[in-house]
């Protein structure tokens, strides 16, 4: 009986954002042109941290991985969506819609621990200045980047291949612009109990870990600015950290809203408007925020300009 459900059960159909006629074309535009703006700004950091030898430093090394990740989840989840304003019904195939969420779980995992190993850098960088390219070498940078990735593909196949083997019954309609795993547990005929407790006690631990570096590093960080005599350093050092406090801030608080609490708690419509944040607007705003108010990297970037301009004139 199970088997011939699988079989029956070959896509899902995603209701997407909004069922109403007259947002879909002005939503549409909007979409697209976040999703072309995170795109060029992910992929242009990864370019120009990888090509640029300005930016051959630790900071610049996990600000490569951090657009990586940006532009992983929000491909993942992104295309998609788009497709869904323009069709009728946007299905999604059964294997596909397993990838997706897979995918989609591990780089949002990852990106919480990228988000922790900057905040240590910063504390390196600002605490033990005369030390930092000691403790901060090249063999650390790569595993500090390496264990994340190793770990959050692992949570990833684990809770993925848990659900998808699980007993869906007929019903296929997911309340959801993508396949995320509580839109996906409302669909299961057998006890979600398990799975919901495995969600619950991985998410409660990336982000408690996490957000303890985050938050004992820049408590550090703060002592060390108050100690400073130097009007300019400390200027410069809030700004650095106020920039990434905020995308910090907003990116724990929707996925604490999204996960850390019980099914039952969850109301789709909002889920929906909290999963654009950090799908789309948060990949977005990633590059500009970390990036182009530093001037190493509009450097890079008018360096490349000129190459481009001479190139092609």
């Amino acid at each position: 009986m199970e088997e011939h459900n699988r079989t029956v059960l070959s896509q899902f159909i995603l209701m997407g954002i909004t069922d109403r006629p007259e947002l879909q074309a002005p939503l549409f535009v909007l979409f697209l042109i976040i999703y072309v703006i995170s795109v060029v700004g992910n992929l242009g950091m990864v370019i120009l941290t990888k090509v640029d030898s300005r930016l051959q430093t630790p900071m610049y090394f996990f600000l490569r991985h951090l657009a990586l990740t940006d532009l992983g989840y929000s491909t993942a989840v992104g295309p998609k969506m788009l497709v869904n304003f323009v069709v009728d019904q946007n299905k999604i195939s059964y294997y596909l819609c397993a990838t997706q969420m897979g995918f989609f779980i591990m780089f949002i995992i990852n990106e919480l621990f990228i988000l922790a190993t900057m905040s240590y850098d910063r504390y390196v960088a600002i605490c033990n200045p005369l030390l930092y390219t000691v403790i901060m070498s090249q063999r650390v940078c790569k595993v500090l980047v390496a264990i994340p990735y190793v770990y959050s593909t692992f949570v990833s196949l684990l809770i993925t291949i848990k659900l998808f083997n699980s007993f869906f019954c007929g019903y296929n309609v997911i309340s959801h612009f993508y396949c995320d795993n509580f839109p996906l547990l409302s669909l299961l005929c057998s006890n979600t109990h398990e799975i919901e407790l495995m969600i619950m006690i991985f998410s409660a631990f990336n982000l408690t870990f996490t957000l303890a570096i985050v938050l004992v590093s820049y408590l550090l960080i703060l002592a060390a600015i108050l100690r400073m005599k130097s009007a300019e350093g400390r200027q410069k050092a809030f700004s650095t950290c106020g920039s990434h406090l905020t995308v910090v801030t907003v990116f724990y608080g929707t996925l604490t809203f999204m996960y850390v609490k019980p099914k039952s708690s969850h109301s789709f419509d909002t889920d929906k408007v909290a999963s654009v944040f950090y799908t789309l607007v948060i990949p977005m705003l990633n590059p500009l925020i970390y990036s182009l108010r530093n001037k190493d990297v509009k450097y890079a970037l008018q360096k490349m300009w000129r190459k481009l301009c001479s190139i092609f004139s």
